[in-house]
């Protein structure tokens, strides 16, 4: 069972903690990782703050360009094109997620690896820098902390006779491809 959860906290990645700056927290940044010279990074934005604010500008020493996009759909086409900023109300909350707003890095120094991290510095209109680190995740990912597509190896996913875990539920039990399952309650 030790050696379970052991591996099981592995998986959490570094960058899970919440880092701010005055009132404005930045939660679960993350990266997929990247077969060449692009890539994009995803996180959540919360404001504390009585005063709106606004995500101005982003920048890596990872990437030769940073750039806040957003994503639109046009007929069947998906285009991405950058933004000015993206405002973050009093009280509020900003997701950059896959499919909508996001960090795009241009011109990688070195692709995107699972595992790694990389430094970014969100800059904001009232806040100034909020510099985080972002943890890559596998090409597969799904979020912050999703396997993608990590290899299992031998690791037990339920009860192996070694432990008594009786009928220890293990994530959803669909069938599902391993980079799109969640393990445990989601909260979905």
């Amino acid at each position: 069972m030790t050696r379970i959860l052991f591996a099981l906290a592995l998986l959490l990645p570094v960058a899970a903690v919440a880092q701010s700056a005055g009132k404005i927290t930045v939660e679960a940044p993350w990266a997929r990782a990247s077969a060449g010279t692009t890539g994009a990074a995803y996180l959540t934005v919360k404001n504390a703050g009585d005063a709106e604010d606004r995500l101005v500008a982003v920048s890596t020493p990872a990437a030769a360009k940073a750039e806040i996009h957003t994503t639109t759909m046009e007929g069947d086409v998906m285009k991405m094109r950058p933004v000015d900023a993206v405002p973050v109300a009093a009280h509020g909350t900003a997701e950059l997620k896959p499919g909508g707003l996001h960090v795009m890095l241009m011109e990688l120094k070195a692709p995107l690896k699972q595992g790694d991290t990389i430094p970014l510095t969100l800059k904001f209109e009232k806040a100034g820098d909020v510099p985080v680190t972002v943890a890559v995740q596998g090409v597969g990912a799904a979020g912050p902390g999703s396997m993608g597509n990590m290899p299992m190896g031998n690791m037990p996913m339920g009860n192996t006779g070694s432990a008594p875990m009786g009928n220890m539920p293990m994530g959803n039990t669909s069938p599902a491809p391993m980079g799109n399952m969640p393990m445990g309650n989601t909260g979905r």
